[in-house]
């Protein structure tokens, strides 16, 4: 199926941060074997003049996602480190590009980047009507930010060939992308995208 990008669209590339990499606190597995597929989308999506949004999870010390304080998770991506820096090879454009922070209060965690950041308002001033979206983990960011964009009544399409996931328990991964796509998602690679 061939996806045609238009002025309405948006990629939003989710927490392709060191942290999330495989020597980092939290690894998903070959999370950085994707930087070069994203690197494909981002440099698309430039040439057309299209928004690039980053999230990236930016974490107090005491953020309530980690072990020491009631999570499930390692510290990671903690504000000004550099494991939540994001992947030293990521193609990071000059200009119509958002870096989105979230889960910066300690007392709040979020695994979508519309939860407490202001992506929703950005897509909406610009126009946005659809959001492509790529990066880690598909079990947990990737997907909570595609069902948000759904449930925020934009379209998404969803990078199968730009995602990663961390698959706590065999087949989070697939069950993950199941439930996208039958939210309403449309699974995509760089070959079905057309200018």
């Amino acid at each position: 199926m061939k996806v045609k990008l238009s002025s309405k669209d948006a990629l939003i590339v989710v927490d392709m941060q060191k942290d999330f990499m495989p020597t980092g606190v939290l690894p998903v597995p070959e999370g950085d074997k994707i930087v070069p597929s994203l690197n494909e989308y981002i440099k698309l999506f430039e040439a057309k003049n299209l928004p690039v949004f980053f999230t990236r999870d930016w974490h107090p010390e005491n953020h309530i996602s980690f072990k020491d304080y009631g999570g499930i998770w390692p510290p990671h991506c903690v504000q000004n480190t550099e494991g939540a820096e994001f992947h030293e090879e990521l193609y990071i454009p000059a200009d119509n590009k958002f870096i989105i922070s979230k889960g910066t209060s300690p007392d709040f965690d979020a695994y979508s980047g519309f939860q407490g950041t202001q992506l929703e308002d950005l897509l909406r001033e610009r126009g946005v009507k659809r959001v492509f979206v790529g990066g880690v983990a598909t079990d947990y960011c990737v997907k909570n930010t595609v069902l948000g964009a759904l449930n925020l009544g934009f379209s998404a399409v969803l990078l199968l060939d730009a995602i990663k996931g961390v698959d706590l328990s065999p087949g989070d991964s697939d069950r993950a992308i199941e439930e996208m796509l039958t939210t309403g998602a449309v699974g995509a690679e760089i070959k079905d995208l057309t200018t």
